[in-house]
C-alpha cells in the first residue's frame, strides 16, 4: 500500500526555503507506478489517496517536551523554524531563505509539518493491517526533546509509535534508518528505552557528527548518542555499504520480534543526490536497490509489519530510488 495524498503536495520553495526537496520525489514516483503495465491497472488495491489520522498535541508530548511544544504553538514558532531549518549564518544572514519568493508564511509550516506527522502514524496503521505501507512522506529523524533539528521541526518516527503504544495497538519497535545522516534525534530520545530498538546506517563523517562531542562545559552532542545499532560507512567503502547492513540486521535477529519496523527510507545515498551534505557517501542506484530488497525481505521473512516513510532525498533525481523499489515491493504485496 502506498499513502500519497495528492492535495497535501507542497514543497519547502513555498516558504522561502531553498532546500532542493523537490515534489518531483511523489509525483514522478507516483507517475511511475501508474504507468506500470499491472500495477496501473491494479492502482485502487494499493493507492490510498487521503491520510485519515490526526495528530494533536497531547501526542507531541509524548516525545517533545512542553516548553518545546509551548514555543511551536506560539509566536516563537518562526525562530524555531528558522533555527530548525538553518537558515541564518553564522553572522546572522539568511542562508538558504529569501521570503520576497515565499508563496506561504513560514509560520504555516507547522500545519504541514503536523499533517505529515498524521501521515506516518497513518503509515503504521494501515501496516499493521496490511503487513506493508509506503508513506511519500514522514522521516523526520534528526528532531531532539527540546528543539528541531537538520529540517525536521517535530520527530515523526517516535510520535507514532508513542501514540501506537498509548493505544495498546504495540508495545515495542524497531527503527531501520536507512538515510544518509545518522537517526541522531530518534536515537536521543529513546536512549535506555528497550521498548523501541533503533538501526542506523549512514555516513561515518560529516553532518550531523562534524560538530564537536563535547561543549566547553563537558556536556555531549546529542547527535552522538549511540543507536543500538550504529553502522557507519566511510566514503570510499561504498562497495561494502550492503554486507555491512547485512551483518547489523544480524545483529537485529538475535532480538525478539517488535510489533512493527519503521523504515526511514532515505534516498540521499543516491551518487545523484544534490544535497551538499550527503556527498561523503555515494551510492548506486542497483546498490540501493540491493539496500532495499535486503531490508525488505529481512523484515518479510520474519513477518514483521512494515511502514516505509521517504526521509531524505533532494534533487530532481531521487524519485528513481522509491520508484524501482515500490515496483517491486508493490508487486510482492499484490501478487
Amino acid at each position: 500500500m502506498v499513502i500519497y495524498d495528492q492535495k497535501d503536495i507542497f514543497t519547502l520553495f513555498d516558504f522561502g526555503i531553498q532546500i532542493p526537496v523537490s515534489e518531483s520525489r511523489a509525483t514522478k514516483t507516483f507517475a511511475q507506478l501508474k504507468s506500470h503495465r499491472i500495477l496501473g491497472e491494479k492502482i485502487r488495491d494499493w493507492h490510498i489517496a487521503r491520510v485519515e489520522a490526526e495528530i494533536t498535541k497531547t501526542d507531541l508530548l509524548r516525545v517533545h517536551s512542553k516548553a518545546y511544544v509551548e514555543k511551536l504553538f506560539s509566536d516563537e514558532l518562526e525562530n524555531e523554524i528558522i533555527r530548525a531549518y538553518e537558515l541564518l549564518d553564522s553572522k546572522g544572514r539568511y542562508y538558504r531563505y529569501n521570503p520576497a519568493k515565499a508563496i506561504l508564511p513560514l509560520n504555516q509550516l507547522l500545519e504541514k509539518i503536523i499533517s505529515k506527522v498524521s501521515g506516518t502514524f497513518h503509515c503504521c496503521q494501515v501496516a499493521l493491517e496490511k503487513g506493508f505501507c509506503f508513506y511519500f512522506g514522514g522521516g523526520m529523524h534528526h528532531a531532539q526533546r527540546e528543539y528541531g533539528n537538520g529540517f525536521c521541526l517535530l520527530n515523526d518516527i517516535l510520535i507514532a509509535i508513542r501514540k501506537l503504544q498509548a493505544e495498546n495497538a504495540i508495545s515495542n519497535a524497531w527503527v531501520i534508518d536507512v538515510d544518509v545522516h545518522k537517526g541522531d534525534g530518534t536515537a536521543a530520545i529513546t536512549d535506555g528505552d528497550e521498548s523501541v530498538v533503533t538501526l542506523s546506517v549512514h555516513m561515518a563523517q560529516g553532518w550531523p557528527l562534524d560538530g564537536e562531542k563535547f561543549d566547553d562545559r563537558g556536556r555531549l552532542n546529542l547527535s552522538f548518542i549511540e543507536s543500538d545499532i550504529d553502522i557507519p560507512i566511510a566514503t570510499g567503502e561504498e562497495h561494502l555499504y550492503v554486507a555491512k547492513l547485512e551483518e547489523g540486521l544480524g545483529k537485529l535477529d538475535m532480538l525478539p520480534a517488535p510489533d512493527i519496523a519503521i523504515v526511514v527510507s532515505g534516498a540521499d545515498p543516491y551518487e545523484k543526490d544534490e544535497l551538499p551534505s550527503t556527498k561523503a557517501l555515494n551510492l548506486t542506484l542497483e546498490q540501493l536497490k540491493e539496500r532495499d530488497l535486503l531490508v525488505y525481505n529481512f523484515l518479510k521473512s520474519k513477518d514483521i509489519p512494515r511502514a516505509y516513510l521517504m526521509a531524505g532525498g533532494y534533487g530532481e533525481s531521487s524519485w528513481e530510488v522509491y520508484a524501482q523499489f515500490l515496483e517491486w515491493a508493490l508487486l510482492d504485496n499484490l501478487l
